[in-house]
């Protein structure tokens, strides 16, 4: 299971079926969970946990040190999930004490080669990130995301679950659940109708998304009184809920 050109930290802790390739260096302070496979020539620096199922392709570099200038080697940590696909070289830092101190993936996300996830970011489940992705730091990204090739956010973006941002797409403001962005800077586009079909929200949930989008876009309405009004529909109807969550969490404004 393990090759024997790999280099395993002693306080490592890996579980007895995980796969580990050849050249591939595991450092102090890492944990890996049942049925990983880790290819070649990976680096994984601690202190970072990663769950069980996962699989780590070659050359990427996992839990090393943030690239931020402020860090002084405090012991922050990454926590990746389970049954994450991490393509060749990715990168994916530890979190800084500036923030929470944790760079966290959650489950079933589908990482393609190049994408960058920088320190204190928080990547639901679902998720998929195209080749060339790039979050800078404190991004927090939610479940069922796609983010099109050479996609990025601008450090403290947020970007609400279920959306969708079209190729070389550059968000420097939060993005409201469901929906689609495209251009740089991004601009909305409508809702992500197809993924969400895909998903199994019926017509009707789809036109209440709809519906609610025109009330933040389309209307002319003050964001605070569309706010109030996607709340009082959100009694009755329930897919809303994730909307009025990523509008409220708001702190950089909307893509306009």
């Amino acid at each position: 299971m393990i090759h024997s050109s790999a280099i395993i930290a002693d306080s490592a802790s890996i579980a007895d079926d995980v796969d580990v390739g050849a050249y591939t260096v595991i450092g102090d302070g890492v944990v890996i969970g049942s049925g990983t496979r880790v290819d070649s020539h990976v680096v994984i620096n601690g202190p970072t946990t990663i769950g069980k199922d996962n699989h780590i392709y070659q050359f990427a570099s996992i839990g090393d040190d943030p690239q931020d200038k402020k860090y002084r080697d405090e012991p922050t940590k990454l926590t990746i999930g389970d049954r994450n696909t991490i393509r060749e070289f990715c990168t994916v830092s530890r979190g800084t004490v500036q923030d929470a101190g944790e760079t966290v993936m959650g489950d079933d996300n589908w990482i393609m080669a190049y994408v960058h996830i920088a320190h204190d970011c928080h990547v639901g489940s679902n998720t998929i990130m195209a080749n060339n992705t790039t979050l800078a730091g404190h991004v927090h990204i939610g479940d069922w995301v796609i983010m099109g090739g050479f996609s990025g956010a601008h450090q403290f973006c947020r970007v609400g679950a279920h959306a969708f941002l079209g190729m070389y797409t550059g968000v420097n403001r939060d993005v409201p659940a469901y929906t689609m962005v495209s251009g740089n800077p991004g601009v909305p586009r409508g809702i992500n109708s197809e993924g969400l079909k895909r998903r199994g929200f019926d017509a009707g949930q789809i036109r209440n998304i709809k519906d609610a989008y025109r009330l933040i876009y389309r209307k002319g309405m003050k964001l605070a009184d569309a706010v109030d009004e996607i709340a009082a529909r959100a009694a009755e109807q329930s897919e809303l809920d994730l909307l009025l969550e990523s509008l409220r969490s708001s702190e950089r404004g909307l893509v306009r």
